[in-house]
């Protein structure tokens, strides 16, 4: 097995519930804790995945220790092949053939999210699937060290889940500090304002003037996850309420998280897609912001 298909450390099976009326997103998932290589650990509910690669070749990867947050994780598996220059990979039923059959969501049937341990260098691509169940993607990791990827998907028929893995990239290590709390960022001209008082709201201007025709991506207003600094937990949300264009974009969040997280707030404007990243001391309801 080539260093750049190894597979580092097999990511823990999370379950990610979305509000699909109001919008609502749900915190999941700790951080795996990784076991040494040939250990054979078990999710601390029981009924995790299996190592198995749904008779593909690739590396072999052992699932790692970690809580599940759901009874729909259940049962898969994941198998990456490569993720230098692109990644590819299945998902399987533990024991049986690949997942092929998903339900579109906001507009693509698998969102994959991948950062940084240090939570910097942020990427939200859209694989697509060939007809054998193997899905690729363009993927480039500039830089060496663990990468943590987040597979969003739902199976036909069945609850949102979340499969993450670790990946292993090739080079030398590249870390940041977590840039400190802060109630604005600049990204591409537009000034991004932010309020974690009730939820999440986002404010985007331009040239010192809202913006107020914001362009739908990927059916919504504005798409935000966060990643908590502590366990890497993962949380993908919606906004609440109709579509706007703008200027502000809410996202309630149910069940808010205390710690540090980043966040990472897509909108599109222009034509162009635009990531607004700021870091956060708890979110939600009643939690103090920055």
């Amino acid at each position: 097995m080539s260093t750049p298909a190894r597979l580092a450390t097999f990511g823990a099976v999370l379950a990610v519930v979305f509000g699909a009326a109001f919008g609502v997103g749900r915190l999941v998932g700790p951080d795996a804790v990784a076991e040494p290589a040939g250990d054979t650990a078990h999710p601390e509910s029981g009924g995790g995945p299996s190592a198995g690669h749904g008779g593909h070749g690739g590396p072999t990867a052992t699932p790692s220790g970690t809580r599940q947050s759901g009874p729909a994780a259940h049962g898969y598996s994941l198998a990456v092949d490569s993720y230098i220059g692109g990644i590819s990979f299945k998902i399987t039923e533990a024991g049986g053939p690949a997942v092929t059959a998903f339900e579109t969501v906001h507009e693509k049937p698998l969102h994959l999210i991948v950062v940084r341990r240090d939570l910097s260098g942020f990427q939200h691509v859209h694989p697509v699937m060939d007809a054998d169940g193997t899905w690729r993607a363009a993927l480039t990791l500039p830089d060496g060290g663990p990468w943590r990827a987040y597979f969003d998907f739902t199976e036909t028929g069945a609850a949102p889940t979340v499969l993450t893995a670790d990946l292993d990239a090739p080079g030398a290590p590249h870390s940041e500090p977590l840039p400190a709390p802060a109630t604005s960022t600049v990204v591409d001209g537009y000034t991004v304002r932010i309020d974690t008082h009730d939820g999440v709201t986002l404010r985007v201007e331009r040239d010192g003037r809202p913006v107020t025709d914001l362009q739908p991506y990927l059916g919504a207003s504005g798409h935000l996850v966060a990643i908590a600094e502590r366990d890497l937990a993962y949380l993908h949300v919606h906004p609440s309420g109709p579509a706007s264009g703008g200027p502000e974009v809410r996202f309630a969040v149910e069940g808010a998280a205390s710690g540090t997280h980043r966040l990472y707030f897509q909108f599109q404007h222009g034509g162009a897609v635009h990531t607004a990243e700021f870091t956060v001391t708890g979110i939600g309801g009643g939690h103090a912001h920055n």
